[in-house]
């Protein structure tokens, strides 16, 4: 059991050192003056955002965040 936890804690790992550079590759929600001018275009990228960068940053960052909390109670159980 212990190379298997080793495995599973260098994977927590990784985990975390994604998810944390995925949410800085993400762009800021907070648009202030420059949101109210450029209005027309958010609905553009509204409808695509599944399709653009910012949306697969976000799926992305919801199946690490996911997999962060699995393998947070995986290595929590008493082996």
């Amino acid at each position: 059991m212990g190379v298997l936890r080793i495995i599973v804690t260098v994977l927590y790992v990784l985990i975390c050192i994604a998810l944390v550079a995925v949410v800085l590759f993400q762009e800021s929600k907070a648009q202030g003056l420059s949101g109210s001018i450029n209005g027309m275009a958010e609905t553009y990228w509204g409808k695509n955002k599944g399709r653009s960068m910012e949306g697969t940053l976000e799926r992305i960052t919801k199946i690490l965040a996911a997999l962060f909390v699995v393998i947070s109670v995986v290595l929590n159980l008493n082996w």
